[in-house]
């Protein structure tokens, strides 16, 4: 079921699935990790992420990417990764799809805006967030609340960055509640283990797309130039080559020509630098990747320098720049006031949210209103935000 190619042992294979949470009977035309991909692309949070931030808020422009776009580009380079080295593209495609549908409006901002408001409580995750869409927000089906995703795709949304218990686990930051109380209680995630090579694989493909995208995004909004980029290691290299091969090129089609061949130099290291780790430790099943102490899937120490002192410039260029702190100091304050309003007065929010408060002020109330914010998109917030403190905004 994947195009008719065969395979890798160590592949996540369709017929090895650990199942759902609620059985249910096999598709007769589709795999079953097909059928994730595609309750994914159904689901409402999907559709949402059309108007979510992924760095300029939604109105600030019609060609900046938003969280869906990001999504389906994370998506394209990991099928093109998984096909190469015959892995299970749907399974990839799957993950990469469902990998930010836990964002709230406005991207970092909205996120660290809920993390502060429920720090009471455990605080804001968005990774924990996707996982709770997948399991319980999306209320679709009549036998079950959630998509009742395959294990393999739960366990990628939330493993893709690495183990999250024991020796092979980042312990910087705490795993977050939601996490642990499904791994107990509903699925044993293997939370001391590493992902598929799937998954590995989605993760890398989305540092891919926003690295080299949010490249694209600030040069067009002129938030940076071309030059300032010269002392980055590769992308640097890369515009230099292109305007001494296209001296008389203009500036759109030169960041459109780096962006291309950046991409492309990055995927192929990534295929490069993955393989040789596949024969370094010769995978004979999905769980051999899982059990190795370090990822499968990397870049070589050049893209990874690259990755690092590109991350610094963009954060310290890009994402801090006086125009981003502007809009992103309205949107926390935006994320704020709706917050504090619902859980003061759980009443004003909307009848079928209402009812799964307790009427009051208090953690349950918080955890809803935590749910409804994240769930909302850039515009929505802003409307609601209107609707809620501008006396003269209608309500409807």
């Amino acid at each position: 079921m994947n195009d008719f190619i065969k395979l890798a042992p160590y592949a996540s294979l369709p017929e090895e699935s650990r199942g759902r949470h609620f059985p249910e009977p096999e598709s007769a035309t589709r795999s079953c990790h097909q059928r994730d991909r595609d309750r994914i692309i159904h689901s409402a949070a999907f559709r949402r992420l059309q108007y979510k931030t992924q760095v300029f808020v939604n109105h600030e422009g019609d060609f900046f990417r938003t969280r869906l776009t990001h999504s389906l580009e994370v998506a394209q380079i990991a099928r093109t990764v998984c096909r190469y080295l015959n892995l299970n593209q749907e399974l990839a495609e799957a993950l990469a799809l469902a990998h930010d549908l836990g964002h709230p409006p406005f991207g970092h901002a909205g996120e660290d805006a809920l993390d502060t408001a429920l720090a009471p409580y455990g605080g804001f995750d968005h990774n924990a967030q996707s996982l709770r869409v997948i399991t319980e927000l999306e209320q679709r089906y009549a036998d079950f609340d959630g998509l009742n995703l395959t294990w393999e795709t739960v366990e990628g949304v939330v493993k893709h960055n690495g183990p999250l218990l024991g020796v092979k686990a980042d312990h910087a930051h705490p795993v977050p509640q939601a996490i642990l109380d499904y791994d107990k209680n509903k699925m044993d995630l293997d939370l001391a283990n590493f992902s598929s090579l799937e998954a590995q694989i989605a993760a890398l493909s989305d540092d891919i797309a926003y690295n080299n995208h949010d490249i694209d995004d600030a040069l067009r909004a002129r938030l940076i130039r071309i030059e300032d980029l010269n002392d980055i290691p590769v992308v640097g290299e890369t515009f230099r080559d292109i305007a001494k091969q296209y001296p008389d090129l203009d500036a759109s089609r030169m960041i459109y020509e780096a962006v291309r061949r950046l991409i492309g130099d990055m995927v192929n290291d990534l295929l490069q630098e993955t393989q040789s780790r596949i024969k370094d430790a010769s995978p004979k099943h999905s769980d051999d990747i899982r059990q190795t102490d370090h990822a499968t899937a990397s870049f070589s120490e050049r893209i990874q320098q690259c990755d690092r002192e590109l991350k610094a410039f963009m954060f310290e260029n890009v994402y801090r720049h006086y125009k981003i702190n502007r809009m992103t100091s309205k949107a926390r304050r935006v994320v704020q006031d709706l917050f504090a309003l619902f859980t003061a007065e759980p009443n004003c929010l909307p009848t079928e949210w209402y009812k799964l408060t307790d009427g009051k002020p208090s953690e349950q109330t918080a955890k809803v209103v935590a749910d409804y914010i994240a769930g909302i998109t850039d515009r929505y917030a802003l409307d609601e935000h209107s609707r809620l403190f501008d006396v003269q905004a209608r309500n409807s």
